[in-house]
């Protein structure tokens, strides 16, 4: 990997002053090179991690249920590696040019063609998974109707139906007393607390999981997974191809690598932080997966959360199932302000390219803000289920971010710096990224006029 000679804050400073892209720094606060301290390597890996384990997690166990055990594994470890690699072109990249930002070195390869198709994936990107945040807070705490089935939520099985803890106002108190405070921090490195914090209520919910799985196998309540899929009446070859966009949102982070880098003190820790993250969260999707497969079998639900609204008949098994929704529930809410902070920047950065840095103006920062907040809320309110908005996001927007947009940067190479491995890598990712897609949508919109 291309390494500079000389710190971040150096590399920032000079392309802040020759930087092309309009808006190339808005990411980072201004006078970095002023006394503000590099982030940390352990806090970019929550920071990293926290931006990939997002609502992907939930559908991680239908994806099991409909590929088999083991090669969801294979497809979890795979896309993995691929991300890997894609981030680690996105920075090379990123550091042979003259820029710090997504759009930016978009922008160096294909003009300002390129930088618009980055900027409206990341858009589509970050808003379709703010809108399933909330939906999936929303569902945790006050519970949805679904095809006819009512799921009561925490707050309702707790108190009973009332008004105030209904979708709409529950989720109007977590924007006012969570997300708003954290949500106006204007440096991303602010958010490593609550970074580390919601990566440690995912390993709860995982642990959580693995307890009740372990309780049921001791009952004998678990069914004998499947190893392989198997092909019948209901479930076709193409429908296999329907997991992979699940597994490629679960895995879609890139839209945060270049403001979480850039505050970094070299530019190998990213790799570091980006490897160390992404084992973290592989090991994490695949215990999810295979548990929550354990726990519910053919009955698996693609939202596992629905499953854990089901009454075990024991209070230690109540308990466990209220600590799994709380303790994703709360992960959502703390991923929000992370994948707000790449949204809002590219936003600023689409509508206002010659205005001053949005950290900067405050007139204009919180005015973004809250406009965000308030279109995540109504979409929330509006849009009952996370399936659709995940098939459509995985299907187009992500699959570029990962995989299209780094390997079409390598082939295009305005750099020079491309290797002939480089070349053939980021083709057959191409390759792949494109058909895998185009199958899951097709089979999405065949089954849907069925």
């Amino acid at each position: 990997m291309y390494i500079s000679h000389y710190t971040t804050n150096d590399h920032l400073f000079h392309h802040c002053r020759m930087s092309p892209v309009a808006g190339a720094c808005v990411p980072l606060l201004p006078g970095s090179k002023g006394g503000v301290p590099p982030a940390t390597v352990s806090g970019a890996v929550f920071n990293v991690a926290n931006s990939i384990i997002g609502a992907g997690i939930m559908s991680l166990p239908v994806t099991l249920k409909v590929l088999g055990v083991i090669p969801a594994l294979l497809l979890i470890l795979v896309i993995a590696f691929l991300a890997e690699l894609s981030v680690e072109f996105l920075m090379r990249f990123t550091r042979a040019g003259q820029t710090t930002t997504y759009a930016g070195v978009m922008r160096e390869a294909f003009g300002p063609v390129g930088a618009v198709a980055a900027q409206i994936a990341v858009v589509v990107t970050n808003m379709g998974c703010l809108i399933m945040y909330l939906i999936i807070a929303a569902d945790v705490f006050s519970g949805n109707k679904r095809e006819g089935e009512v799921h009561f939520g925490v707050l309702q099985q707790w108190f009973g139906v009332h008004w105030w803890n209904s979708r709409e106002f529950a989720l109007l108190v977590i924007l006012f007393l969570i997300l708003l405070p954290l949500v106006l921090y204007r440096r991303v490195e602010s958010l490593k607390f609550s970074s580390a914090i919601s990566t440690l209520l995912a390993v709860a919910f995982v642990t959580t999981c693995t307890v009740l799985a372990v309780i049921a196998i001791i009952e004998g309540r678990t069914q004998s997974p499947k190893l392989i899929p198997r092909l019948d009446e209901q479930t076709s070859f193409f429908d296999l191809f329907t997991a992979v966009p699940v597994i490629v949102t679960a895995y879609t982070f890139h839209f945060n690598v270049h403001p979480i880098g850039f505050e970094l003190a070299n530019a190998s820790d990213m790799t570091t932080a980006v490897r160390l993250a992404l084992l973290l969260c592989a090991a994490i999707y695949f215990s999810i997966g295979l548990f929550g497969y354990l726990l519910f079998g053919d009955s698996t639900q693609s939202d596992i959360l629905v499953n854990f609204d089901q009454n075990t008949g024991s209070a230690i098994g109540s308990l466990l199932n209220v600590l799994v929704r709380l303790s994703y529930g709360f992960h959502v809410i703390l991923t929000f302000p992370l994948l707000n902070f790449s949204l809002r920047t590219n936003i600023d950065e689409f509508f206002f390219p010659k205005k001053p840095l949005l950290a900067t103006d405050t007139k204009r920062f919180v005015s973004l803000t809250l406009m965000l907040l308030v279109l995540s809320y109504i979409a929330a309110v509006a849009v009952p289920d996370i399936w659709y908005i995940f098939q459509f996001v995985g299907s187009t927007s992500t699959v570029c971010l990962s995989f299209v947009f780094p390997g079409a940067i390598v082939l295009r190479n305005s750099s020079g710096i491309a290797t002939r491995r480089d070349k053939i890598i980021a083709l057959v990712m191409i390759i792949l990224a494109v058909i895998t897609s185009v199958i899951a949508i097709s089979t999405n919109i065949y089954k849907a006029f069925q």
